[in-house]
Parts: C-alpha cells; structure tokens; sequence
C-alpha cells in the first residue's frame, strides 16, 4: 500500500516493470553462464577432441589456405580472421589457443608449424605481431573432406558465416594431443597418448567391438608424453582408463656421468610433462640454500636447439649421486604428479570417459564421417553421370539438335522442344544449351564415353560400400592405418612399475636418508696404463694369499685404504700429491677391469706430461722408497706429512727423476735394473730413512753411458720374478719388439749398496740396452703400448741369458690383478 513515506512508483509510458525472484533469476543466470562455458570454451568435443576456439582456429586458417606448402602469415592476421568472422571474444585467448596448437612440448602432433618465438615452459611467447603460422599437415588430416557435407555446420555468433560443428578428424586427436580446461564446477585433464598406438587400439576395437580393457591395453600401455621422461607405476593408468579418472607420476630422465676425472654429474635430459629447467634449478637452488637439499655443488643449463635439452647437476665430492638423485625426486619437479580427469562433451553433453568410451565415441564419429562422404559423392557422380549420358544423346544426333535450337523463338522454347524430341530432363536440356561448340568434337565424345564408364565404375563401388557397414569398417581402419604411417613417431615415455623410493618414506620418520659414500675399507690400484680404480672390499673380499685372475690390465701400484682416507700419488719429478679414492670409479672385489678406470692424469688434473710412478699410503708407519734415473736411493721417515695438498719428497739433482716408488718396512729387498743390464738388490735396512728435504744417497754404482731404468721393492718371501726386455739403440723406439726374459729372483745374488750388481741378460749381436725390466711378484703380465695384452716367455731362464724374440712391442710389464 501506498503511504506518505513509500509513494507508488511511476512507469514511464510504453515501459513495464516486472518483479521476479533473486534467487530464481540467479539460478537461471548462472546455469546459462556454465552451460555456456562448459560447452562453447572449456571442453573439448570427444569427436575432434578440440575446444570451440581451437576447432574456429583450423577451420579458419584452412579457409585462408595456410597450407604446409604455403608461405607463414602473421598470426596477427589470422587472430583478426578468427575474432572477426567466428569466435566472439578477445584476441587474448584466441591467439593463447593458437600458441598452444604449435608447441611441440604440450602437444605430442602438433597442429600448427609456428614461425618465430612461440614460447617455451619458461617464457610466454612472443606478441602476435612478430609471430607468423601456417598449418601442419596433421591439421589437415583433422579438416580434410569439410567440403563433402561430412559435417553439420552451424551459423556463427551474428548469422553471417558459417562454421563446422565438429571437424572430420582422420586420427584420434582427444587422445593423441590430450586437452585440459577449467569449466564451471568441472574441469578436464587428459595425458597425450602415442599416434600408432592409439590408432592400432581404434582398428582392433573396429575389428572385435566387445574387446575389453585389458585387450586395449596391450596396444595403449600408458601415455606418451611430449617431453618423454619416465612414468612410474602403472595402477592409476590402469583406473584413468576404466573409469576416466587417475594419478600417475612422471620422472626425469637422468644418468649419472663424469662431468671431469674427479667430479661425477647428474645429466638430465628429458623433464616431466610440462616441468621446464628453470623451474627445477629455482627449485634446487631453494632447497640447497634452505638445507634441505644436499651433496649439490651446482646446476647448469647447457640447454640448446642443437643438443636438446641438457641440465648438469654437479655432485660434491664424497657424495653418492643416486642417493643424492633420490633426494632431487622426493623435493624438485624432478618427479612431478599428473592428474587425469577424462571429461569431455558427447552429443552436447560432459561425460567422463574411460579408454574404450573415448574411442568408441570417436568411431562412431569417423564411421558417420566416411558415411555421409560416401554418400555425397555418390549424389555428386550420379548427378555428373546424368548430365554426361545427356550430353552423348545430343553428340550422337548434333545436327539435329542444333536444328531444334535454331528453329525455337526463345530459350525456354528450346530447352521445352529438346526434352521432348530427345526425351531429356530439364537439367539435361539446360546443359546441353548452355554447351559450348568446341565440345562437339569425335574427340570430346571418346572423353564423354570413357567419363561415363568411369563414373560408373565409381557409382557401383560407392554403393557398394554404403550397402555393407563391414566395408565402412574396413576403409576407417585402413584410412586410421595411412594416417598413422604419415604422422606416427616412435615412443618417447618409458613406463615402469613403481620402486621404492626415499619419496615413500614417511616424513615423521626421524632416518634421514645416507647420501655421502661411507668411509669402507677398499683397494686403490693403478694400472700400467695410468689408470686407478677402487675396488671395494666386503664380504666377497679375495682371502689372503689367494690372488684374482685377469687377463688384462697390468698392475704398477696398488694400496690398502678406505675411501675417504688421504693418499698420495708420487710423480717423476718427486713431488707426492694427496687425494681420496671417494670419487673414482669403484668395482666389486670378483670383478676387477682397469679399462673402466679413470685416468689418474685427469683425475688429479695434472698436465700429460707428468707421469705417475706410484701410490702410498700416508697413514702407514712404514717409509716410503724411491729410486732415481741416476742411480740415487732414498727412505721418506713416515708420518709428520705437511698440511699441504702437495710436496717434494726429495731434492733431485739437476737432470735427475724418479723412476720408481714403493712403500715397506727394513724386512724388504730394494732393487735397481740398469739399461746396461745390471741388477742390483739390497736390504731396505741399509738405507737410512731421512726428512723430506733430503737428497738420499747413492744406490747403485751405473757404468758410463748407463742409466736406470727400475726401481722397487720385493718381500724376499713371495715368489719373484725379473723381466727384462733387449733392444738396440740404433732401432727407432717402439718398432724393435725386441727379446724378452723370465728368470727367477732367487738367481741374482745380493750386493751391498752402492755396488755394480751383477748381470741380468745377455745382449745378442746388434743389442746394447734394456728397453725395459720389471722386478716383481709372480706372474708377470706384459701390455703392449696400446694396452693389449703382450705374450712374455715363460719363467725359468738363466739370469744371464739372452731370452727369447717377442711378437709384439712391449710397453709395460707389471703384475696381475
């Protein structure tokens, strides 16, 4: 009711107010809102497997002829086309939609060949104006045969164009390139899926329609990621593809390698699906810099267009690179989840499909597609067949025809007289009127007659086809089959049942996972080649005195240790550098190969001109030994090492160098073998153990012209071998194998130091040097200089004999593994 305080409303005249409910009319304008958005934006078609905007893009882009053989337009041209004739929304998202269509890393068949920066997962693209595009081939294997009524199309948003409502599709496209999209209170997620696999799950399903999952399945194992990378485990593919709806989690692709001699890397070069390097080096970087990462030293992209993608991990040293890489998984995008969610409109409507519903849905789709194509073009060759069997009527009576044309007042009188005096149609008549003369040639009649046989031939087989669904069948399945072996590639992503891993582990749980390498017990061995390895020693260690067989790889020193305690390596210029075996390769105890050691030059970044002679241990309380070229002998007093990461261990004269190292107590035989063939061995007792600043004192007295070329140590109770090896001075080095000797230890009888010792190979005629002597244990392995083994004669020769001719030059002898 009206009062003084609410006066009654006056209505404008020709206006009308009417009262509605808030509630109703907010209901009412929401539900057209989400409907509109779940089916004119966010989902995509099952059928096309393409959004609203997506389908409006290719179809548009085909309209403009922007074919794979055609020069790239500016993609601002092509978003004006789209906004402007079919897509009533901003250019924002229509050249949004656009990018996404030629990213190779979101899409596993990309649809559109992009020219330009068109983005990364790190950086957005850039603007449409310094962009062009053109169509793939692939998108016109979605859009071929739009001409031949295949398809319903529908007017556009103002009713001046029209457009498809759905694309023909030759491939699988929902699940080829997968979708995702936020709709009102849904949304969808779909994983891209292999070209030929998919396509050889659709035939089978064509051939055998009550196939199960399980037999689906064993064409599509899982999805097949753009990025490729490792998908672990397997049960929530399992479920996406029963009931549309899954988890699974993807990994990179990562090996562990060398990134120098001392420093072990993790190289990734594949990413979980949509994860970019930026991403995890940020994430890394966090996690470093917070604690909760640990053992990394840096990260580098080395990232290109050349090599692919690229990211070094540095591993510190000490460190165990998978434990550390277990830890990368557990707190980076290293491992990364992706969730499926199957939603997708059939017939109008958003379903949530499984494996088989999305392809039955597509099938239906393709076989409706070949249908209505067979259908149009039978309409088309029986129309075209009509008029040709016409216009032979008229060629085969020509002069009568023409009188009848030229007798009549007008054209409609003509076009009357024709159908009746040649018993014609209309569209007969009109066609044979509007014919032009040249066609009434006894050529233009062979070429009529053959088309009409042609097109004959053609009306049947169509027929034919649309009269047996199982021939429908059959050409969707051969047609899926050329597509798939145009644009099939093979499979990136690798699918592996889940393993445990540190990401399982509960986080209350207070065991932190072990990531350096424990300080154990092993054995550093160098090799004749310049090669150290560690061989880790547990359970399977060789008992005592029992010494393991190898065919290769000749030992020149070897040290017991654990593998965070310092070492040393002595050089020929006398100087000991300190080291840890943490970081070389390391082999099991039974199964030792040298070859896949690291070279020692390298992996104490030494020049290649330095050599090394010999490892020790600076923990041992017993001396170190060395010997000269010169015939000098030193003990190093063990113990009191300098802080330094390198030292002199003795004072050289000038033009001297070391040419051996061992390590052991006053019990051990010291040996020196002369070029002249002079071995000499005494008691390590003799030799006073002296500091480092020492120049030691003289150990075997060498004649004129004569050097040393050994030095070692023996223990008198182990089976000993010499080795000596006689060539000529006037032979260029390395091309005279020269002669080879065995002979007993126990036949060269001891001499005090500073003595000439006694004779250990008698030259033959032409030889006047030892090109090389090995004093050691039982039995001797010889290599040739490019690390193949060398067959030595056997043991048993007279100390002065001349030995026996080898079939290959030497380049060391040292003893077995």
């Amino acid at each position: 009711m009206a009062t003084p305080e609410n006066p009654p409303t006056v209505v404008p005249a020709g206006e009308r107010i009417e009262d509605v409910d808030v509630s109703t009319e907010m209901q009412g304008s929401f539900l057209e809102y989400a409907y509109s958005v779940i089916h004119s934006r966010a989902l995509p078609d099952a059928r096309d497997g393409l959004k609203p905007v997506q389908r409006r893009i290719l179809y548009q882009m085909t309209e403009m002829g922007l074919r794979p053989d055609r020069g790239h337009v500016k993609s601002s041209r092509v978003v004006g086309d789209v906004m402007g004739k079919l897509h009533p929304h901003g250019d924002a998202p229509i050249y949004d939609a656009m990018v996404r269509l030629a990213q190779d890393f979101v899409l596993r068949v990309p649809l559109i060949d992009g020219h330009g920066n068109f983005g990364s997962l790190d950086d957005g693209p850039a603007a449409p104006r310094y962009t062009e595009a053109r169509l793939q081939a692939a998108a016109l294997a979605l859009t071929d045969d739009l001409d031949e009524d295949v398809v319903d199309f529908v007017p556009n948003y103002d009713n001046s164009f029209m457009q498809p409502s759905v694309l023909p599709a030759a491939f699988p496209n929902l699940l080829v390139n997968g979708a995702s999209g936020i709709a009102v209170g849904m949304a969808t997620n779909m994983a891209p899926h292999n070209l030929i696999e998919v396509v050889g799950a659709a035939r089978h399903l064509l051939e055998h329609p009550e196939a199960s999952l399980e037999d689906l399945m064993s064409f599509v194992p899982g999805p097949d990621l753009p990025s490729g990378g490792t998908i672990i485990g397997l049960d929530g593919i399992k479920d996406a593809y029963a009931t549309g709806r899954g988890a699974f989690k993807t990994r990179a692709r990562v090996s562990v390698e060398s990134i120098t001699a001392r420093k072990t890397g993790l190289i990734v070069t594949e990413l979980p699906y949509l994860v970019g390097t930026e991403r995890v080096i940020e994430k890394i970087k966090d996690g470093v810099n917070s604690k909760k990462i640990n053992g990394i030293s840096d990260v580098t992209d080395l990232t290109d267009r050349k090599h692919g993608m690229r990211l070094v991990i540095g591993i510190k040293t000490g460190f165990s690179p998978d434990a550390v890489l277990e830890q990368l998984y557990r707190l980076t995008p290293l491992e990364d989840s992706f969730s499926i969610n199957n939603v997708a409109l059939v017939e109008g409507q958003p379903r949530t499909l499984g494996l088989r519903e999305m392809l039955q849905v597509y099938l239906d789709h393709r076989l409706s597609v070949v249908r209505r194509r067979s259908e149009y073009r039978l309409a088309r060759r029986q129309e075209r067949l009509h008029l040709v069997e016409g216009l032979l009527i008229a060629i085969l009576d020509i002069d009568e025809v023409i009188q009848v044309i030229r007798t009549s007042d007008d054209s409609e009188q003509a076009r009357a007289r024709l159908r009746d005096v040649f018993d014609l149609s209309e569209l007969q008549a009109e066609y044979i009127l509007e014919l032009r003369l040249r066609r009434l040639t006894k050529f233009s009649r062979i070429e009529l007659e053959a088309e009409r046989d042609k097109l004959r031939a053609e009306i049947a087989e169509l027929q034919a086809i649309l009269g047996d669904p199982a021939r429908i069948r059959a050409l969707v399945s051969d047609e899926l089959e050329e597509v798939a072996e145009r644009f099939g590639t093979p499979r990136r992503t690798l699918l592996t049942e889940a393993r445990p891993s540190v990401a399982s582990v509960s986080s209350r749980s207070k065991t932190a996972p072990v990531l350096e390498i424990a300080d154990a017990p092993c054995e550093v061995l160098l090799s004749t080649t310049g090669r150290a390895i560690r061989v880790d020693v547990g359970e399977e260690q060789t008992p005592a005195g029992v010494r393991r067989r190898s065919k290769h790889d000749a030992i020149r020193s070897r040290v017991m240790t654990t593998s965070r305690t310092e070492i040393g390596a002595v050089t020929a210029s006398g100087r000991l550098i300190r080291f840890t075996a943490v970081d070389l390769p390391s082999v099991p105890a039974n199964s030792i190969q040298l070859a896949a050691g690291a070279k020692i030059n390298d992996y104490l970044a030494l020049s290649p001109k330095e050599r090394i002679l010999g490892l020790v241990s600076l923990d041992s309380d017993q001396p170190i030994a060395l010997g000269t070229r010169q015939g000098v002998v030193k003990r190093v007093t063990p113990g009191g090492w300098p802080g330094r990461p390198d030292f002199e261990v003795i004072a050289l004269k000038p033009g001297d160098e070391v040419i051996g190292v061992a390590q052991g107590d006053d019990s051990r035989e010291l040996v020196f073998v002369s070029s002249d063939a002079q071995l000499l061995h005494f008691s390590a007792s003799a030799v006073r153990p002296q500091g480092l600043a020492a120049g030691g004192m003289a150990g075997i007295n060498l004649g004129s012209k004569a050097t040393a070329i050994f030095f070692g140590t023996i223990d008198p109770t182990v089976d000993t071998v010499v080795a000596t090896v006689s060539t000529s001075t006037a032979t260029i080095a390395g091309t005279d194998p020269g002669r080879a000797k065995l002979s007993s230890f126990t036949e060269f009888p001891g001499k005090g130091r500073a003595t000439g010792g006694v004779r250990a190979h008698a030259f033959l005629k032409g030889e006047d040097v030892l090109a090389l002597a090995w004093v050691g244990a039982a039995p001797a392995l010889a290599v040739g200089p490019d690390g193949s083994v060398r067959q030595l004669p056997e043991s048993g020769s007279k100390r002065d004999g001349s030995g026996s001719p080898l079939e290959g030059v030497v380049g060391s002898i040292g003893e077995q593994v």
